[in-house]
């Protein structure tokens, strides 16, 4: 009457990773995102910090809206920031702008160094954070477009993956890529000039902008065309120039407006989010004298003196219905259950071949 059996190494297959990509925003894992809204509760709590962005209007109540990626705007020294009143941190005041720059530096960078885009180093950055349970894994490189807009049109934005380009700065992740104006349709080799946008990781979700080239492109000042998507007034605000923290400039409201003009002009934001899933097989055999009996009470009576006993009729032929199979480890531990599309007979007539797949 066996209760398990032990694999051998030939009844297991090597480990098999295969990379699944899927659309990155919701609902249904679609691949274009046509549309973003802000939350007026979310921006009095932390409107200072970022800007969390949904794909449906929070406002109404009647639909299911749900965080798509935040927007930020960090200055290594505070910049665009108000100046506070003196906290408990020892009298000093904390900037958001400058919270903001030193969150994405102490993960994204080594420590002390400043963000670099080609040559060109850095004081402050625009920052995209993908939602974690939008991303999965990873942001899919070489698969996303972002487009932006502003005074002087849309422009749009990509990365160089499969580009054998190198990445400046002193930076902790292996896996990042230049942002280089472009599309998804031109391709690679077609990128509209040599300059470095800003900088992408994939593996943390994040795209960090380069303002300053950001705004020569885009134009992040004045008025343009009688609606941008988000007001019919006032264009993107330009990031921060000034010397001195003065009054807060609501620098990361500048990327939301042009992301959310780009939209209204027809750029969606086009993105995939990918992960890796790893496979083996188990091929399980069942022999002709293993697993005919069962611990399910149908199978038993229970005699006058209150022992149980197998019914008569399967003492001599007995037969069970396989629908699960489990696999534990040494521990005997219970790892993961398959179930089988229906039963399946196991009599001592008949032995049995199953493949367990086991995805993780």
């Amino acid at each position: 009457m066996s209760i398990f059996s032990i694999f051998a190494n030939n009844d297991q297959t090597p480990v098999l990773s295969t990379e699944v990509t899927t659309g990155l925003w919701s609902p249904d894992e679609t691949g274009s995102l046509s549309a973003v809204y802000t939350s007026s509760i979310q921006k009095d709590i932390s409107g200072e910090y970022f800007y969390d962005l949904y794909n449906l209007n929070p406002a109404d109540t009647s639909n299911n809206a749900e965080v798509q990626f935040s927007v930020a705007y960090g200055h290594v020294n505070g910049g665009g920031s108000p100046i506070l009143d003196s906290s408990v941190l020892g009298g000093q005041s904390v900037l958001p702008t400058q919270v903001i720059y030193s969150q994405y530096r102490n993960i994204l960078l080594t420590s002390g160094s400043k963000f670099t885009f080609g040559e060109t180093e850095s004081n402050d950055i625009y920052a995209i954070n993908i939602s974690r349970a939008r991303m999965k894994q990873a942001v899919d490189p070489g698969n996303w477009e972002l487009g932006l807009s502003g005074s002087n049109g849309v422009r749009t934005f990509v990365d160089d993956f499969g580009v054998s380009n190198t990445v400046s700065g002193n930076i902790i992740a292996s896996n990042v890529y230049n942002v280089r104006s472009g599309s998804l349709t031109a391709g690679s080799a077609s990128f509209a000039n040599d300059t470095v946008y800003g900088l992408v990781f994939p593996d943390y979700g994040a795209i960090i902008l380069h303002p300053a080239a950001i705004s020569a492109s885009v134009g992040f000042t004045g008025t343009f065309g009688t609606e941008d998507g988000v007001t019919t007034i006032n264009g993107p605000f330009a990031p921060y120039t000034g010397s001195a923290a003065t009054a807060y400039q609501y620098q990361h409201e500048a990327l939301y407006r042009s992301i959310s003009g780009s939209m209204f002009r027809g750029s969606p934001f086009v993105a995939r989010g990918v992960e890796k899933v790893a496979s083996k097989n188990y091929s399980v055999y069942l022999r002709y004298d293993e697993f005919n009996y069962t611990n399910n009470p149908s199978y038993y009576t229970t005699t006058s003196d209150g022992k149980r006993e197998i019914l008569n009729v399967f003492k001599d032929n007995p037969i069970t219905y396989i629908t699960t199979i489990g696999l534990y480890n040494e521990q005997n531990e219970l790892l993961a259950v398959a179930k089988l599309s229906r039963p399946l007979q196991k009599s001592k007539d008949k032995a049995a071949l199953i493949r367990v797949r086991l995805d993780y």
